[in-house]
């Protein structure tokens, strides 16, 4: 199993459609975006779901409430408030090809802020666009922006191609063209 550079991962955006409209590189004033050397850093998109507790809901992901959720659209940044998680998603949609593994990992300059961004790792054969989760684990509010990057992608290929991919299984993320909240 290997990591892929930059070069290949351009070569599967441009073959098989990896990432749609990739960009290149950052631009001046980000905090990233686009192509690293092995990688690349998805960005933020504008629609969130920020965490509520208006009715003192519990969070079950068997029995999981849309209620405890409130809807924000914002155009250049979303301020956080301290202790809270809000659920983001890519602006780039993906195709992951049979063959890669992808793993998703916060970027430094949040993280040493003290906001913490997880992804689980994106199976081969799953579509989609990216459901972000994003925590402020400070007692700050906290500052995130749209458009730029907020966690990197690592492509790993695999020695053979495997069994049962996501799609194969039929997996309940598959094809995601929205935010998307937990699903049994």
């Amino acid at each position: 199993m290997g990591v892929l550079s930059d070069r290949e991962i351009m070569n599967l955006c441009e073959d098989h459609n990896l990432i749609d409209n990739p960009i290149l590189k950052s631009r001046s004033g980000t905090i990233s975006a686009g192509f690293s050397s092995y990688g690349y850093d998805i960005r933020l998109d504008k629609h969130f779901k920020i965490f509520t507790n208006i009715d003192n809901a519990i969070i079950d992901p068997k029995n999981f409430s849309k209620n405890i959720f409130r809807d924000v659209t914002k155009l250049q940044y979303l301020i956080i408030p301290p202790h809270t998680f809000v659920l983001g998603k890519s602006i780039e949609y993906l195709k992951i090809p049979r063959d890669i593994l992808v793993i998703c990992l916060g970027k430094s300059t949040y993280a040493r802020c003290g906001i913490i961004v997880n992804v689980t790792p994106l199976e081969p054969e799953w579509e989609g666009y990216i459901t972000i989760e994003i925590s402020n684990t400070t007692s700050l509010p906290a500052k995130v922006y749209i458009g730029e990057g907020i966690t990197q992608l690592i492509f790993l290929t695999a020695n053979t191609v495997c069994d049962v991919s996501y799609a194969d299984k039929k997996g309940k993320y598959q094809h995601q063209d929205q935010l998307t909240l937990p699903k049994v």
